[in-house]
């Protein structure tokens, strides 16, 4: 079963020189549970077919489904509830806001949509799920990258644990604290039933995907369906 579904999607982007192909006629689909790892040199497009995922963008050509949900015909106001209600995002930069701790950085961006003792409640098992329980009540400058990183993930899950759109989320981060958020998830994969589309130009982020996309100048190579004929894994 699909959850992301592009189909002859493009995106070119007008400048004073002449137009920009960000990404050109892209087909890929990521089944329900999979890791799927978008690589390729700066410039290759990665952070644009994320974000046409995640409709913080919109294809010029071709069609994005999400959860069975055609972007494309969705207004912008449908597009943000659609993000707060079934997607999760994290990026290289968690944005955490310093003056708040940790739960409560969880809890700011759900507000809109729950009721605060609800919600410190779940950021608090969140929390715990990703390590950081005895973290709760610090503020990120009391946290090291890897730590803040975590937060940026419980965040992202608290309000839909269904598919997790993370562009470069270790590129601010060293060899042990990468190695720390990969095995954190891979464990929320196989936990949460997580299904994961993960930009990134880190070669050892991709070796824990289980298929791998590759941009070049916006045309992507190992796209496919990620299934075979016979139903089992490309």
């Amino acid at each position: 079963m699909s959850i992301v579904e592009l189909r002859g999607v493009s995106r070119v982007f007008p400048t004073d020189s002449g137009p920009v192909v960000a990404v050109h006629d892209v087909d890929l689909v990521v089944q329900v549970g999979e890791w799927v790892a978008i690589t390729g040199p700066s410039g290759s497009g990665k952070t644009t077919l994320l974000n046409l995922i995640a409709g913080l963008d919109r294809a010029s050509e071709g069609s994005v489904f999400v959860l069975g949900q055609n972007l494309d015909r969705l207004s912008e106001a449908e597009l943000t509830a659609h993000r707060a209600q079934h997607l999760s995002l994290v990026f290289q930069d968690p944005h955490l806001l310093p003056g708040l701790t940790a739960i409560e950085n969880v809890v700011a961006a759900r507000l809109p949509w729950g009721n605060t003792v609800d919600l410190e409640r779940r950021a608090r098992d969140m929390l715990a799920r990703v390590g950081l329980g005895h973290r709760a009540d610090f503020p990120p400058a009391r946290m090291s990258g890897g730590e803040r990183q975590r937060v940026g993930i419980a965040r992202a899950l608290l309000g839909a644990a269904g598919l997790l759109l993370a562009d470069e989320p270790t590129g601010n981060l060293d060899l042990d604290a990468t190695v720390g958020l990969l095995d954190l998830l891979t464990t929320l994969q196989s936990e949460m039933g997580l299904t994961l589309v993960v930009a990134t130009h880190d070669p050892l982020v991709a070796s824990r995907a289980d298929r791998v996309v590759h941009l070049t100048d916006g045309r992507a190579a190992g796209a496919g369906t990620g299934v075979d004929p016979d139903g089992g894994q490309e």
